[in-house]
């Protein structure tokens, strides 16, 4: 293939929120951009009103279009249906490459892949975890069943793309070092995002944006908060921004520790509108891979509290002091302490913006990317 032809490319992911969607929309629009014809492939029974205006404002980009359908979170016999549908609207658009994201929309992509390359049609497979499968315990029965397949569809994978260099770690010691190539390429935003938001008069101390479920650790962080207020004698302010399927067990958690009028909850929002409302952003995730969100938050100038976990010690520094350990929420409140209360502490332990901006932009991530594409479809 002619390395300046453009490519038709094609991304399968199941759920249309979070840092997974953040990833594939900062592809799609690069690389649209670059003249390539792109596509995407989800699931059509997750998010809100939040979500489906951002594919709205995504349709614009995607001259193969966006097929929906109901991809269930778990492995079910439904997912059968889902292959082969996905198979017929897949083989109509006659991609050069497939790309998959997660579990779900790594095997969609790989499989598929597979099965048009057994009838000679020439397109690459490509993997990036996202954290995903890759959360799971061999020690479990569900983990070691879906870390089986993933490692069973690396067989089926032209090139494996990791997100960070946690991920490829935790990769290797889960299901193995990988048997076909793999790269390493960050998370990347666009220029636009590398310029500071002020804070708005009525700011408030702390601010959490993201998934409301546990694995997020929404939960932590307000222990973590009502043990800040004790630790200063003082009332503090916060603000949690986000939608998911555990909002109404921190509304209640909320209400039962006493916090309803120092706590508020907002739907989901652009990031650059939260960070509106508080200088100090709190991550207080109990696992991730490489979240959107710290990236957003430093590259909008504000303070970031964030446990160790993950690609975040990547982003900060192994050393940092604002990284926590992760579900304690006493490690967390004497950072938040720190953070409210020293001078200097932003300055001395936020990383530098133009190192910060060279690494993480969404050219370099998309100029990366492309390259894997060529490479395969040379």
């Amino acid at each position: 293939m002619q390395q300046d032809k453009p490519l038709r490319i094609i991304h399968c992911f199941r759920s249309p929120v979070g840092g997974i969607f953040r990833h594939v929309r900062d592809l799609v629009i690069e690389h649209s951009k670059q003249g390539h014809q792109v596509g995407i492939l989800c699931d059509n029974n997750t998010g809100g009103e939040y979500e489906e205006r951002q594919i709205r404002e995504l349709a614009p980009y995607l001259s193969l279009g966006i097929v929906r359908m109901t991809i269930q979170r778990a492995i079910t016999p439904s997912d059968i249906g889902a292959l082969l549908r996905s198979y017929r609207e897949i083989k109509s658009l006659q991609p050069d490459v497939l790309h998959g994201h997660g579990a779900k929309g790594g095997a969609i992509a790989r499989l598929i892949g597979s099965a048009l390359r057994v009838q000679r049609y020439r397109v690459a497979r490509l993997y990036t975890p996202h954290g995903g499968t890759l959360h799971y315990s061999r020690r479990s029965p569900v983990g070691l069943v879906a870390l089986s397949l993933d490692r069973f569809l690396e067989r089926l994978s032209d090139q494996l793309v990791f997100v960070c260099d946690y991920e490829r770690r935790t990769y290797e010691e889960k299901l193995g070092i990988p048997r076909v190539p793999f790269r390493m390429v960050y998370n990347g935003i666009s220029d636009a995002e590398f310029v500071p938001v002020p804070t708005q008069s009525d700011s408030v101390d702390f601010l959490y944006v993201g998934m409301l479920r546990d694995l997020k650790g929404p939960d932590v962080f307000i222990d973590a908060f009502a043990m800040t207020e004790r630790a200063l004698g003082r009332p503090l302010l916060a603000l949690i921004a986000g939608d998911g399927p555990d909002r109404e067990k921190y509304k209640h958690q909320i209400r039962t520790s006493g916090l309803g009028n120092r706590i508020g909850m907002l739907p989901p929002m652009p990031a650059r509108d939260a960070f509106r409302t508080s200088n100090i952003l709190v991550v207080p995730s109990r696992a991730e891979a490489m979240p959107y969100i710290v990236l957003e938050a430093l590259a909008a100038g504000k303070t970031l509290i964030a446990t160790r976990v993950g690609g975040i010690p990547e982003v900060l520094g192994q050393d940092n002091p604002a990284l926590t350990i992760p579900g304690d929420a006493a490690d967390l409140s004497r950072v938040m302490v720190d953070a409210l209360t020293r001078p200097g502490w932003h300055a001395a332990n936020m990383p530098r913006p133009d190192s910060f901006k060279a690494r993480y932009s969404a050219a370099t991530m998309a100029r990366s990317i492309m390259e894997i594409y060529r490479g395969l479809t040379a």
